[in-house]
């Protein structure tokens, strides 16, 4: 299990990565998070699952491969709308980083 300490640092070193465009980067921190609960059924997993797929969306956009890139989007997009409804002590996190995936997709265009 993650401290709290360590939820909050990969977080913030997510929307780090995608300030400096290390997608690839950005989903492997995530990654620590999601990985050994990926089997969990609750809406906090597929949030996260959401946010790594637009870290890999703009890994693909970055690359060239925009219809591959909007295909992943589209499953961010169905995640995304879980932030609404979460309860989580970690929302304020999750907003920062749904407002920095925003800002990057206008950025790359997806």
């Amino acid at each position: 299990m993650i401290s709290e300490q360590k939820y909050i640092q990969l977080c913030d070193e997510f929307i780090q990565c995608l300030d400096e465009s290390r997608f690839y980067d950005a989903h492997e921190v995530l990654e620590e998070i999601w990985f050994p609960r990926r089997f969990e059924d609750n809406n906090e997993i597929k949030l996260l699952k959401g946010f790594i797929n637009a870290s890999v969306s703009f890994e693909l956009a970055k690359k060239g491969r925009k219809e591959a890139s909007k295909k992943v989007w589209k499953n961010y997009l169905k995640y995304i709308k879980l932030l609404k409804q979460l309860d989580s002590k970690y929302i304020i996190n999750y907003k920062q980083i749904a407002e920095k995936i925003e800002s990057v997709r206008v950025k790359i265009m997806i």
